[in-house]
């Protein structure tokens, strides 16, 4: 047991699709081919901490889908925040953005996706569990993080341990909606950008996307018109997150936490932090579009969000 608990548990009674211990993320690392890993929308992952009063970074668990049953051990609260995953308190329906008590033997139910694709789940200080690398983000293609340290996703039986037995819940007056589909998807342009033709950047920042049924932890891919790039052969080099990668079929592909360290095609640039947290809520089918954002913009935003849980 990780030295640092002292809160109660939750039991997994049914595991569901995929059900991931996430924080902040790996950091620091990437020179040797370890990716950061981290909640894929870390802004929902710090409104259920800050319902509980935790550190935005703190570990909670990223729920994908649905299909996840937890039964308490002990009186608990809890926070959820993110996608609507249809969660019930047994009988009781539980929105996004709320704490809530949950007593000894009762169970929290996280049935489909009603709105959104990935609910958070915040404990008491975090989820309890010993770092790799400083994180407790599970990374399953490098088997990094989680519960046991080679970054599964949960199974039936597996106990998350508050770190905390109390905590000082709070309330969110306004909610906010994660996908925000309604806005576009700050893109901050890169190196190769002059490469690609005219027709190609109209069609990019002027027609909208469609996100395909190809999509995980690693990116996602948007179908719609093929962009053209007259860059050649490139040079494998660091891929930030959120790049935005156009391989030679012309459709993009938005690399997110659980990418490849290094990549060789060209890219129209990256997503914003903010844009990354949103596109990780959109479901196959779901359109998005692009807007050219400064450096500077796509600062200053992520700090305002950051601002808020101060």
């Amino acid at each position: 047991m990780v030295r640092e608990a002292k809160g109660g548990a939750l039991v997994v009674a049914e595991a569901g699709p995929q059900a991931l211990v996430q924080d902040h993320g790996r950091f620091g690392v990437r020179h040797l081919g370890v990716t950061q890993g981290g909640a894929l929308d870390w802004v929902s992952l710090g409104w259920a901490n800050w319902l509980l009063g935790n550190a935005p970074t703190a570990a909670g668990l990223e729920i994908a889908v649905g299909g996840l049953t937890l039964e308490a051990e002990s009186r608990l609260t809890l926070a959820l925040a993110g996608a609507d995953l249809g969660a019930r308190h047994d009988d009781t329906p539980i929105a996004p953005y709320t704490a809530f008590v949950i007593e000894p033997g009762q169970r929290l139910v996280f049935e489909r996706p009603v709105h959104g694709l990935r609910a958070y789940l915040a404990l008491p200080g975090g989820i309890a569990a010993a770092p790799v690398m400083g994180s407790l983000a599970s990374v399953m293609r490098e088997q990094l993080g989680g519960l046991d340290g080679q970054g599964r996703a949960l199974a039936k039986g597996d106990r998350l341990i508050a770190r905390h037995a109390e905590c000082q819940p709070r309330r969110l007056d306004t909610p906010p909606d994660p996908t925000a589909a309604d806005l576009p998807l700050a893109l901050v342009t890169g190196a190769q950008i002059a490469h690609f033709d005219g027709a190609s950047l109209f069609e990019a920042f002027n027609r909208t996307w469609q996100v395909d049924s190809r999509a995980d932890r690693m990116g996602v891919r948007l179908t719609g018109p093929v962009l053209r790039c007259r860059l050649g052969g490139m040079i494998s080099e660091g891929i930030p997150l959120g790049a935005v990668q156009v391989p030679p079929d012309g459709q993009p592909i938005v690399l997110l936490n659980d990418r490849q360290t290094v990549g060789g095609y060209p890219r129209l640039g990256a997503l914003s932090p903010l844009a990354c947290a949103r596109l990780a809520q959109c479901q196959p089918g779901d359109s998005v579009r692009f807007a050219a954002v400064t450096p500077q913009r796509a600062r200053r935003d992520y700090l305002a969000q950051l601002a808020r849980w101060q």
